[in-house]
């Protein structure tokens, strides 16, 4: 690489100010923000949920809404012209051809009603003259890259058949398509384990070398900014506050906002379970199995084990982590001790025989066994206000007077730290952080005896993440619930739970006290689970 390519950045971000319509009012959501993106270089953008990052980001392909986004001041300056100015058809021959981007969420970035191999195929095909057979195996090749296993055969799947990681995957292989000269990356590995963390990331940086890709990484997780960011930028509410090469951003930061975001990881440990403390939660030789392939007569003969022979103990005010890799059948399991989805073998819940009971009959307990889902945005209803959707638990269960359930509200949203004020706001006014915190409000409200918790800390960046950790602490001591945690975040899980169940394609790999098995782990794959958690420190 030359002095020359390093000189001449390949996108200039000057004075860039955004700000949104909203009602008669108007809200800066960046505020002056200036940096150079340089050939073959990865910028980092890091701060708070709602910091600007992504509004930053979006601007420069044009994605924001058009009748409420508008820009006070600034140019964002690529080959020569400002994309501020750029026609609606000259932008979209820039996306996905030169500037492509991985999106935060992918289920709602991914069309439910298409196939994998046709999303992927419909980028390639706008861009290229690539024949039917050549694009159909470019696409293979793309899934094979992004280690999605089988390539071939998961052409015809739809979104919901994968796992949160796979759909992330399948972003990332739409995004680097047409072999971009620039990357956005918002949030790219958020719905990864850390195994797969460490596979995207290391191939976006061959890419990057092979291409002479510049790549702009919008990410929460500290260490992975360390280890593969060129440059760092910080941002606070809306603004740029410090910038610099990543080493003297880590050694030497200059501003108490950007110590205390390098300094956030989660730490401690949950309270001790009280040896009385009652059993709530069993499941003995748990299986779900889906049927692959059917004989003559319609009868399965091959099955997808997503969970099999899975017994558990779970008592009050106890955390059991379930860690394992994308598709190891950790959410499939707890979605089977919610009777979400069909299995077999025994669950009993406060010493109720669950897996004897129909859904009617089954319905009253919803009220203590509640779960949070990984995916915010995707479970919160775009046409409730926030009130509505924490408040509808409340009306199923006829709990409390209309006034009773509004100060009930008011409170579960004080208790997840968000200003009860917006509770009359939709999803969509929120970032994906608070969100989050919603979802969780949803599930506190009804003061559950179990909770599920599924990533529920994926989409937060770590000092929301510490807090959060904090809070479910806070409120386990309190109310005495207990918490199934499934993530791939092994930090979270070692902050949070007191035994931990190690899965790997459906089956029970390892599980112990969360101490000694982070400490001796015996297995080579929680082993494995380990160090890749751990590069990155």
């Amino acid at each position: 690489m030359t002095t020359d390519s390093l000189a001449s950045p390949q996108i200039q971000i000057k004075n860039l100010s955004v700000c949104f319509h909203q009602g008669e009012q108007t809200v800066g959501a960046v505020k002056q923000v200036s940096f150079d993106v340089h050939k073959g270089k990865t910028i980092a953008i890091v701060g708070e949920s709602g910091s600007g990052k992504s509004v930053t980001a979006q601007s420069i392909l044009g994605l924001l809404p058009k009748d409420k986004a508008f820009y006070p001041s600034g140019e964002i300056i690529y080959n020569g012209q400002d994309l501020l100015k750029t026609t609606e058809a000259d932008l979209r021959s820039i996306r996905g051809a030169h500037i492509g981007m991985i999106f935060q969420e992918p289920m709602t970035s991914l069309n439910p009603l298409h196939s994998i191999e046709k999303q992927i195929s419909e980028s390639i095909q706008l861009h290229s003259k690539l024949s039917k057979v050549k694009t159909r195996e470019k696409v293979v090749e793309l899934l094979d890259l992004v280690g999605i296993p089988n390539p071939a055969e998961r052409l015809n799947a739809y979104p919901h058949q994968l796992s949160g990681g796979q759909k992330q995957r399948v972003m990332i292989a739409m995004a680097l398509a047409n072999e971009p000269d620039v990357l956005i990356a918002d949030e790219p590995t958020t719905a990864l384990d850390v195994t797969v963390q460490k596979q995207v990331l290391e191939l976006i940086r061959s890419l990057q070398h092979k291409l002479g890709m510049s790549v702009i990484l919008i990410s929460h997780d500290l260490n992975i900014v360390k280890h593969y960011a060129d440059e760092v930028v910080v941002m606070h509410h809306g603004k740029v506050i410090e910038e610099g090469r990543t080493e003297d951003i880590f050694n030497n930061a200059q501003q108490s906002y950007t110590q205390q975001l390098i300094n956030s990881d989660p730490s401690g440990q949950p309270q001790a379970v009280d040896e009385n403390a009652k059993i709530i939660l069993t499941s003995q030789n748990v299986n779900v199995w889906f049927p692959t392939k059917t004989n003559f007569w319609g009868k399965p003969t091959e099955y997808l084990k997503a969970a099999n022979d899975i017994s558990i103990e779970l008592r009050a005010g106890e955390t059991l982590g379930i860690v394992g890799e994308s598709g190891s059948g950790k959410t499939t399991f707890g979605l089977a001790l919610l009777k979400l989805l069909q299995c077999q073998g025994e669950i009993h819940f406060q010493g109720q025989a669950v897996h004897l009971l129909d859904q009617a009959k089954f319905r009253p307990l919803r009220k203590d066994m509640q779960i949070v889902f990984q995916d915010p945005y995707g479970s919160l209803s775009p046409r409730m206000s926030i009130y509505q959707i924490i408040e509808e638990g409340l009306q199923i269960h006829d709990i409390g007077s209309e006034s009773d359930r509004e100060q009930i509200i008011i409170d579960v949203l004080k208790e997840v730290e968000l200003d009860p004020e917006t509770r009359h706001r939709y999803p969509h006014e929120f970032s994906g952080g608070q969100r989050q915190r919603i979802s969780i409000a949803r599930a506190l409200v009804l003061k559950p005896k179990l909770i599920i918790l599924d990533e529920p800390t994926s989409a937060l960046d770590r000092t929301v993440q510490a807090q959060v950790v904090d809070l479910l602490r806070d409120l386990q001591a309190k109310y005495g619930i207990a918490y199934i945690f499934i993530s791939h975040d092994l930090a979270v899980v070692k902050a949070l739970s007191h035994k931990v169940l190690v899965m790997k394609q459906g089956e029970v790999i390892e599980q112990g006290d969360c101490e000694s098995l982070f400490a001796e782990p015996k297995e080579s794959y929680t082993k494995n689970l380990l160090e890749a958690a751990y590069f990155y420190s």
